[in-house]
């Protein structure tokens, strides 16, 4: 794309064509959502991987599935156990004897993880060394076992569940491991007038048919040019700056942030803000990003890159309560 005005002006029609394709096939199975599903879609044209965290029954999975099937990606469920173990992710070799000559050799078979899309359902009941192995894939796009190295086909996108409340026998991920997805998306109960859809719609035999809205390697091209994207310096100036605002041994830092972090946001958020401005900007229909394509997706890029402090969970304040302040007054 470059910066050839007329390329950008086609790239942002014909994603924004096919973003709301996406989102009326998605429509079919799954009822509201809408900014998760629209979350959801940015990390993937910006290569990110996702943290969904809501109670169980919220459709997370279903959600995810479907999106697999209208994108023509390849799709693998990965249920996280305290038993789960790194070669149940990454895969394991086994020893196989050939037939006709009698030798034996090792042959490796692919686990989950060579899918395009994984759905790491409750990442955190699964102890470090196994959540370790998915977060090295996620991070490298390529594994290695026993002293052999596999690459991952790309589109490489991980989408990984947490179940708030229970957190009895969980690990909770490292906030060195947390800084690895793009995004954390809070998924909501439904509306009443939604719920009321959902019964209706689940309650009956029928199953609804999906197209396939964009191919692979459409996809794949999709997401080298949100990497072309031409950004203002103002904009890139208020994620910065945003960002900074957390980190409280900073002068940007305000008195009331002191107080209420314990720790910042590292480089990688206003990466996150300004690759992910890109994409909402072209889903919406605009060539180039400005401040408030940053605005809508910084509680998700922020939420789980700050830690509250003592003070603030005492208070009841949450990380989002601190990025929603840190907004208005900026």
């Amino acid at each position: 794309m470059g910066n050839n005005n007329k390329d950008a002006v086609e790239a942002a029609k014909s994603l924004s064509k096919i973003y709301a394709d996406l989102k009326k096939e998605i429509g079919k199975v799954i009822i509201g959502q809408d900014e998760v599903i629209e979350k959801l879609i940015i990390a993937l044209f910006c290569k990110g991987h996702s943290l969904l965290v809501g109670v169980p029954g919220l459709a997370k999975t279903l959600l995810i599935s479907t999106i697999a099937d209208i994108l023509d990606l390849s799709f693998s469920r990965i249920q996280f156990t305290p038993d789960l173990m790194p070669g149940d992710i990454l895969g394991s070799e086994i020893l196989e004897i050939d037939e006709e000559t009698g030798k034996k050799h090792f042959k490796f078979i692919k686990g989950p993880v060579f899918a395009n899309i994984i759905l790491a359902d409750e990442i955190n009941r699964t102890p470090p060394k196994t959540q370790a192995a998915l977060l090295e894939a996620m991070q490298e796009k390529k594994i290695t076992v026993a002293g052999n190295t596999f690459v991952l086909d790309p589109p490489f996108f991980v989408l990984a569940t947490q179940n708030p409340i229970e957190q009895e026998g969980t690990y909770p991920l490292p906030e060195a491991q947390l800084d690895r997805f793009m995004f954390n998306i809070q998924v909501d109960y439904p509306t009443v007038a939604e719920e009321m859809e959902i019964v209706r719609r689940t309650t009956t035999n029928e199953k609804p048919v999906l197209s396939t809205v964009i191919s692979r390697e459409q996809i794949m091209e999709y997401q080298a040019i949100v990497r072309e994207v031409p950004v203002t310096d103002n904009v890139i100036s208020y994620a910065v700056n945003l960002v900074n605002k957390t980190r409280i041994n900073t002068p940007a830092a305000p008195e009331w942030v002191k107080e209420l972090i314990t720790w910042g946001a590292g480089p990688r958020a206003s990466q996150y803000l300004i690759l992910g401005a890109k994409a909402h900007a072209l889903l919406k229909g605009k060539f180039s990003p400005d401040i408030e394509d940053v605005r809508a997706i910084a509680v998700s890029v922020l939420r789980h890159r700050i830690v509250p402090s003592f003070t603030a969970e005492a208070e009841g304040i949450t990380s989002a309560n601190i990025i929603e302040r840190l907004m208005k007054e900026n």
